[in-house]
């Protein structure tokens, strides 16, 4: 058997101490996965204000108090605590940055409350969590194997490795995977004299003449993954999508890589699922007609035979909330309900606020992610709509599979790799898709589910069948244990 890895994942955010979007809970099932594969992986991020210490038994590491942090002209201090994220088959130890002025005092991640807008000082923050991510190594004197970055709110790390602290991590390699692309993490040029990084190394990190933290990730990493094949070939064509960094990912092409993600089997499964009504053992009617009732209660919804639709948006224009407010008329013409858990931008909330007064007895919201919800929207909805922009995970799809709830998606970037239409392969399709980003195509596609809905026979073939469909981390876990110790030979 191949030797264990040490593998330090950092991420901006992982379940369940904070989901802000998939990222979260890909963080916590593929460490988990990981840990579970045989490699010795830990995990580390921030410790923002809404994280409750009690809640999650998070305790303190002597060695890891009132550590140093230099940002430019100022010094911070770092205090790392300690924890741990489990399933039934692994643990996996957590290191949490805290920190009264960048984290604790915000009662917020990464956007104020307020405003919806992101938080000025979004660059201190997370030059001062990669430093902190360093610090922690070098007082442990831990020099793990791979350090595995997460998205523009890590990339630091690896130049503060490479540039900083060459000897100290010399064997270390760094693989970063980009969960989304469009957000880069671009700042005033200035942010780079905050890194204290020496200037012969400024030109890695400007792009169009702002300090793009991104840009500084792709330039260091050893090895670069997106969490799907098809987005990481949209994003390397698109000059428009992608600020025009693809040119930098294109130089780096043989050294990247997209690869699916799994959900975890033991959290995102209708028989081990202890967040919803009824869990799933052989009646797939009964499991569904219990669910879909809890959830139209917790709605204010009336139960009835019609088709249930779920949706879960974060309100950015690549989930595809415009269309779909387009299309809510027609939509909400039809014998259907629709229930949504949604959380962003404040002007696209207010507008499906009026959605929801203007159909109170056809459309319910929900505001922010509460886990148990979350749970019980996949496992109660018939339908569940994702009407992508850009689709850079596919989590939804997946998940959505897992429940016997039929996706409907556009057919673009991880959507691709879980769904396959129906109407082109009865025997194999596993969901409804569109092709045009527009609210006709996404109607069309939400009729032609709804017409099949109609046979109850096929309806609940189709169901079983998705349940059927692999969702775990298990082909994917084998190429990342590859590329880690690949990279590690180079």
């Amino acid at each position: 058997m191949a030797k264990s890895l040490s593998i330090l994942f950092v991420t901006s955010e992982v379940f369940p101490f904070i989901r802000v979007g998939e990222l979260g809970d890909i963080s916590h099932s593929y460490t988990l996965a990981m840990r579970e594969f045989g490699n010795d992986v830990r995990v580390m991020f921030p410790k923002y204000g809404v994280i409750s210490e009690r809640k999650n038994r998070i305790h303190e590491i002597n060695r890891l108090r009132d550590m140093p942090i230099p940002i430019g002209n100022k010094v911070e201090l770092a205090t790392v605590k300690s924890s741990s994220i489990n399933n039934p088959r692994a643990k996996v130890q957590a290191y949490i940055t805290c920190n009264l002025c960048y984290y604790d005092q915000l009662k917020a991640v990464f956007d104020d409350p307020k405003t919806g807008k992101p938080i000025a000082e979004n660059d201190e923050r997370f030059i001062f969590f990669c430093r902190s991510v360093i610090e922690t190594c070098l007082i442990l004197g831990w020099f793990p194997d791979i350090i595995h970055c997460n998205d523009w709110q890590t990339s630091l790390i690896a130049a503060y490795a490479k540039v900083l602290f060459p000897n100290k991590f010399k064997r270390t390699k760094i693989l970063l995977s980009i969960n989304n692309f469009q957000d880069q993490g671009v700042f005033p040029e200035n942010t780079f004299d905050k890194t204290l990084l020496p200037a012969d190394v400024k030109s890695k990190f400007l792009h169009k003449n702002k300090f793009n933290f991104l840009k500084g990730g792709i330039e260091y990493a050893d090895f670069i993954t997106t969490h799907s094949p098809a987005y990481l070939q949209e994003i390397l064509q698109s000059s428009t999508y992608s600020n025009s960094l693809n040119k930098n990912l294109m130089e780096k092409e043989s050294k990247a890589l997209g690869l699916n993600i799994g959900v975890d089997q033991w959290v995102w499964k209708p028989n081990h699922d202890n967040d919803i009504k009824q869990k799933f053992e052989t009646d797939f009617f009964s499991y569904k007609v219990t669910n879909k009732k809890e959830l139209l209660n917790k709605f204010g919804l009336e139960y009835g035979d019609e088709p249930l639709i779920g949706m879960v948006s974060n309100l950015t224009e690549s989930s595809g909330i415009s269309i779909f407010l387009e299309a809510i008329p027609k939509i909400l013409s039809q014998d259907l309900k629709i229930v949504m858990i949604a959380d962003g931008d404040n002007e696209i909330k207010n507008k499906l606020k009026k959605v929801a007064k203007d159909y109170p007895t056809k459309f319910a919201l929900k505001i922010g992610l509460d886990n148990a919800t979350l749970h019980q929207i996949f496992a109660g909805s018939d339908i569940f709509l994702i009407p992508s922009k850009y689709e850079s995970n596919g989590w939804k799809a997946l998940t959505s599979l897992s429940y016997g709830t039929v996706p409907v998606a556009r057919a673009t970037g991880a959507n691709l790799e879980f769904i396959k239409d129906y109407l082109s392969d009865k025997s194999n399709g596993s969901g409804f898709l569109f092709n045009d980003f527009k609210p006709d195509s996404l109607f069309k596609s939400l009729a032609s589910a709804l017409e099949v809905f109609k046979i109850r026979t096929e309806w609940e073939d189709l169901a079983l069948r998705i349940m059927q469909i692999d969702t775990s981390w298990t082909q994917s876990l084998k190429k990342y244990d590859e590329i880690y110790r690949t990279i590690l030979k180079d």
